[in-house]
């Protein structure tokens, strides 16, 4: 399945198996879970939920400074 990240700082697909966590699936479009939010239509996404089908995830880059 197709999974697409976009965001201000993010465009990227990535081909994943059913049941691939949104963690897994960001490290495999090259993307530091550590530093982002996901989310769908809304709603936040845990890093450990599963992905089952192709969908289009937003992407917001957590930032921290002093």
């Amino acid at each position: 399945m197709e999974i697409h990240f976009h965001g201000t700082d993010v465009d990227a697909v990535v081909e994943v198996e059913q049941g691939t966590t949104v963690r897994t699936a960001l490290q495999a479009a090259g993307i530091l879970p550590s530093m982002v939010i996901v989310s769908y239509d809304g709603t936040v996404l845990p890093h450990a939920t599963p992905l089952n089908q192709s969908v289009n995830l937003l992407v917001t880059t957590i930032s921290s400074g002093g």
